[in-house]
C-alpha cells in the first residue's frame, strides 16, 4: 500500500492569510451581512479562487471595472491591492456607495509616493508590470511621476528626469532578496535616491519568505498553496528554489497535486501564500495522509499578531 510510505512534512509558519487579506474578506462579508446581496467587488478581493468563489456564493459580484456595475445604489468594494485615484473619483461622480478594502500597508506606499511627489521627487517604483497593486500605486500620481523598474537590468537602464531628485517605493509582495539587489543597483547609479522610512515589502511577505528559507534546505520538494496570479505566492516558490529546494511547485488546492511528482520525496516542505486560507492547507495535509504515513513538523520563525480594523461604516 502506498500510504505505508513515510513522508515528513515541514509546515512553514507563518503561512496563509495576512492581516490585510483577512480585513478585505471581512469587509465583503460584513457588507453582505449589513446590506444584503449583491455587493459588488472591483477586481478579485484577494488573489485566491477558493476565497472569491466562497464570497460569490454568499452574494458578492466581481467585476473588473466600475462601468460593469448598474446604478442601483448597492455597495461597491475596492480590492485589497489598491486602486488608481481615478477609480474612487469615478465612483464619486456616479454617487456610488463604495468601501475601500485596500490593505493599510499598500495605502502606506501610496501616501509615501504622494509625499515624495509633493517634495519634488520623481518616484522609481520597484514592482511587477500589470499587477493591480502596481497599477494602483502608479495611479496615485500624474502620468510620468512614477517610473517602473522590475529587475536589476531595468535599474541599470531606467531613464529619469533628474538623477538628483529621486525616491523609490516598492510593491509590498516582492522577493526580499531580489528587491534588495534592485535597490543596490539603483543606489549605485543614483547616489542621492531616497528610500522609504520603513521597508515597503510587508511583514507578511517577509515572514513567509523567511519561513520558506528555514525549511528549503531540508526539504526534497516544496508545495506552495496559492493562486497563479498571486505575487507573494509565486515569490515563495522562487525563494524555495534559491534556498536549496529546486523541486518547488505552486498549487491552488489538493486536487492540483501531481502525485507522481512526489515519487522519491521523503521530506516535503509546505506553505501557503498570504491570500490562501488555512482550509486549503488542511485539505492538502489530508490528501497527503491518504497516500503516505505523514509526520508533521511545524517550523515557526515568528508569531504574527497584526490586526487591521475594518472601516467604521461596517463596524457598527
Amino acid at each position: 500500500m502506498e500510504n505505508e510510505r513515510a513522508l515528513k512534512v515541514l509546515l512553514a509558519s507563518p503561512r496563509g492569510f495576512c492581516a490585510g487579506v483577512d480585513r478585505a474578506i471581512q469587509i465583503v462579508e460584513k457588507a453582505l451581512e449589513k446590506y444584503g446581496a449583491p455587493v459588488y467587488v472591483r477586481h478579485e478581493i484577494v488573489h485566491n479562487k477558493f476565497v472569491v468563489d466562497s464570497l460569490r456564493d454568499k452574494g458578492a459580484v466581481f467585476v473588473e471595472e466600475l462601468d460593469e456595475i448598474p446604478d442601483d445604489g448597492r455597495p461597491v468594494v475596492f480590492s485589497a491591492h489598491g486602486v488608481p485615484k481615478a477609480v474612487p473619483e469615478a465612483a464619486q461622480k456616479r454617487e456610488m456607495f463604495f468601501i475601500d478594502a485596500t490593505c493599510p500597508l499598500v495605502s502606506k506606499v501610496h501616501r509615501e509616493a504622494e509625499r515624495h511627489f509633493k517634495n519634488g521627487k520623481q518616484i522609481v517604483l520597484i514592482g511587477h508590470a500589470g499587477h493591480p497593486e502596481v497599477i494602483g500605486t502608479m495611479g496615485q500620481l500624474p502620468e510620468g511621476a512614477v517610473v517602473l523598474v522590475e529587475t536589476v537590468e531595468d535599474a541599470g537602464r531606467v531613464t529619469v528626469k533628474d538623477p538628483a531628485t529621486l525616491a523609490y517605493c516598492t510593491q509590498t509582495t516582492l522577493s526580499v532578496d531580489d528587491t534588495a539587489a534592485v535597490v543596490t543597483a539603483l543606489q549605485a547609479r543614483f547616489s542621492s535616491i531616497e528610500g522609504p522610512h520603513k521597508e515597503d515589502i510587508c511583514y507578511a511577505t517577509t515572514n513567509r519568505q523567511a519561513a520558506v528559507k528555514a525549511i528549503a534546505g531540508e526539504a526534497d520538494a516544496l508545495i506552495v498553496i496559492g493562486a497563479p496570479n498571486s505575487s507573494n505566492s509565486n515569490r515563495l516558490v522562487e525563494v524555495g528554489r534559491v534556498y536549496g529546494c529546486e523541486k518547488a511547485m505552486l498549487v491552488q488546492r489538493a486536487g492540483d497535486i501531481d502525485w507522481r511528482w512526489l515519487e522519491g520525496v521523503d521530506t516535503l516542505g509546505l506553505t501557503a501564500g498570504a491570500s490562501a486560507p488555512d482550509v486549503l492547507v488542511n485539505e492538502v495535509i489530508d490528501a497527503l495522509k491518504g497516500r503516505f504515513t505523514v509526520t508533521l513538523q511545524e517550523v515557526s520563525i515568528t508569531e504574527e499578531n497584526v490586526v487591521f480594523k475594518i472601516p467604521r461604516v461596517l463596524a457598527a
